[in-house]
């Protein structure tokens, strides 16, 4: 019976312990992450392991020097900011609306935000692109 169980024991995979990417100094909510943020550290659970992860996403909340990156303290980076004048585009068929609008919120490119259109004060949604326009739904 012991020859079975170190035989089993021998045959099991070895665990090699992995990095694990921490902060290498504080980065505050809206962060861009570039390569001279990131650290290697001891494994931590739930950390990154690729700095490829998390390299060009935007951290949510702060990250505090040593701590791990977690990737779900990461998102796209913000495209749109509150109060800012954007471009709003409305498509259907063949017709196509540009005007200017000021975004109420923030986002990243595939999110939907509440836009006013500044010259009818109509309150609306519209999905945001990777470009920085948006786009309102018909």
């Amino acid at each position: 019976m012991r020859a079975l169980i170190l035989a089993a024991a021998l045959a099991a995979p070895v665990c090699a312990s992995a990095d694990s990417i921490v902060a290498a100094v504080h980065l505050r909510a809206g962060t861009v992450i570039a390569p001279e943020h990131l650290a290697y550290a001891d494994d931590i659970a739930g950390a990154i392991s690729e700095p490829g992860d998390a390299l060009g996403l935007e951290t949510r909340i702060a990250i505090y020097q040593g701590r791990a990156i977690r990737l779900e303290d990461l998102r796209s980076p913000t495209l749109v900011e509150r109060n800012q004048i954007v471009q709003l585009r409305f498509q259907t068929g063949g017709l196509s609306i540009t005007t200017e609008a000021r975004s109420l919120g923030r986002g990243s490119a595939g999110e939907t935000v509440r836009v006013m259109n500044i010259s009818s004060r109509t309150t609306i949604s519209a999905m945001i692109q990777p470009d920085g326009t948006l786009i309102a739904a018909p």
